[in-house]
């Protein structure tokens, strides 16, 4: 064997898709002029994907392709599309596109004797010959399966063919079926072995909810993500969502912005730096809407623009409220500084609500966002779920810097720890607790930052209230101890002298 043959070879390449956040999870997009076979139970999109793929080679980077349908007619695929504003008879009338129709009821086979896929072979070769096509896509190629009964023919047939794909360099893509979320890749167990690449996607019902997701098996010759990766369903296509994949690169500022409360700017040492994340904390009408609202009165009269998100109130009682205490938030919205999005946290998944919020960022660009409050996100999933929203909601702001209030209830009037608190605390910048403070019989409010990221705050608990003007920050409480634990006792003459003891000390 000559070795100079094999002088000068290179890793593979990649090529980039086109669909949303498939580039991050695969490190670039797929290899370039090989085989990639998605798997997937029937509903978790592998049709969708291959078209998408295909679809953006064309409009997106000129590259013609080939379907090559063994289950749907081409008419049926065409109008499936549609929806999406993909016009693949368009692009057939631009010679950038052609079907391979081997569908059954238009190809009908008996078996006989030995069997092979040269017919199949040679219409193939011609549509990439005819048109010059880059992209392949054989869906599904499990349909082969049900017409035949010689699986060593057909893993032979299908090596053949894409053998050839990667002779004449068309990128391909490969779906075919199984039968579980979490067993054997495909059906028979044949479809891996004649591809380069893997892809699962999954359907799974969790809670109530449908979750799909993404997993890059193996890519042969190049790195990628491990892991499964939630994707949804848009009017754009697929959305990926690689939350995972994530880097901690965001900028940072040192310019800071008023809470709306001249009080509250004091005690968090001068206002909350215009980048951060800042979770207001506390339970069940303690103030955290008053807090938010006063947050958004400040910035729009400001001139920042604000996007308010509210999921346990509607938009017509948050104006109403607002204007109760002399904010009128139609104004703003009228002014284009202020708009108020509300929705029930059951009415999507979590996907689909990350994905909203990004899509509104990108279309308004807002300078500030409220989130009143993140804690109803518990109720449609799991801490794991919850855990990697709050993580992609928060590197996204970041990015994005814009400046974010969330709230939080606590499970508890007088305290407590939701899951909220103990998933979103860490990446947050700054915490500020409410709490109910019975004196005498009274019950007051109180508020503490706690956490302030590259800031000195104030340490002191100190009382507010609400009145018919706003928010108002009065003295620090004396003499009252537990506050933050939510159990408030007054401290005896022996336990002050004990303190002040030790800090003259």
């Amino acid at each position: 064997m000559n070795n100079d043959e094999y002088a000068g070879l290179t890793a593979p390449t990649k090529t980039p898709t086109g669909i949303e956040g498939l580039e991050n999870i695969t490190s670039g997009g797929l290899t370039e002029g090989r085989t990639t076979l998605v798997v997937g139970s029937s509903g978790s999109c592998k049709t969708l994907l291959a078209v998408e793929f295909l679809f953006r080679g064309i409009t997106m980077f000129d590259q013609p392709a080939v379907f090559v349908t063994f289950e749907e007619r081409p008419k049926d695929i065409i109008r499936n599309v549609k929806g999406l504003n993909w016009h693949l008879d368009e692009l057939i009338r631009q010679d950038k596109f052609r079907f391979v129709d081997a569908s059954p009821d238009t190809v009908s086979v008996e078996e006989t004797g030995v069997y092979d896929l040269s017919g199949l072979f040679a219409q193939i070769k011609y549509r990439i010959d005819e048109i010059g096509a880059k992209i392949l896509v054989m869906d599904s190629v499990g349909a082969l399966f049900t017409q035949f009964s010689q699986e060593l023919v057909i893993r032979r047939e299908l090596f053949k063919i894409t053998d050839y794909l990667k002779q004449v360099g068309v990128t391909a893509i490969m779906t075919a079926e199984r039968l579980e979320e979490y067993g054997p890749i495909s059906r028979i167990g044949v479809e891996e072995f004649v591809s380069d690449n893997v892809i699962i996607l999954r359907n799974v019902l969790e809670a109530e909810k449908c979750r799909r997701t993404i997993q890059i098996l193996k890519m042969r010759g190049n790195s990628h993500f491990k892991g499964e990766f939630p994707f949804t369903i848009s009017q754009s296509g697929i959305s990926i969502l690689p939350l995972s994949a994530m880097e901690l690169k965001q900028p940072s500022s040192t310019e800071r912005v008023s809470m709306g409360n001249p009080e509250l700017d004091k005690m968090a040492g001068g206002g909350i730096f215009r980048d951060s994340i800042f979770l207001v904390s506390g339970p069940t009408g303690g103030g955290k809407t008053m807090m938010s609202t006063t947050f958004t009165a400040q910035a729009c009269r400001s001139g920042d623009k604000v996007l308010v998100l509210a999921y346990e109130e509607s938009r017509e009682q948050l104006l109403r409220n607002a204007q109760s205490w002399g904010m009128d938030f139609k104004k703003w919205e009228d002014e284009g500084l202020l708009r108020v999005l509300c929705q029930y946290p059951e009415a999507m998944g979590l996907e689909d609500h990350l994905l909203m919020i990004r899509r509104e960022i990108e279309s308004f660009q807002p300078d500030r966002l409220v989130m009143d409050s993140i804690s109803a996100m518990e109720r449609v999933s799991n801490v794991r779920n919850f855990r990697e929203f709050v993580i992609g909601l928060t590197s996204f702001l970041k990015e994005s810097r814009v400046c974010s209030l969330f709230t939080s209830t606590t499970p508890e009037l007088s305290g407590g720890e939701s899951v909220t608190e103990a998933h979103i605390s860490t990446i947050t910048d700054v915490i500020m607790l409410l709490r109910y403070v019975e004196i005498n019989g009274i019950l007051r409010r109180g508020v503490a930052v706690i956490k302030m990221r590259g800031s000195q705050h104030d340490k002191q608990i100190r009382e507010f209230i609400i009145d018919r003007e706003g928010l108002h920050i009065q003295k620090p409480f004396k003499n009252i101890q537990n506050i933050i634990l939510g159990i408030p006792s007054a401290m005896g003459p022996s336990e002050r002298d004990h303190l002040g003891d030790m800090f003259k000390k």
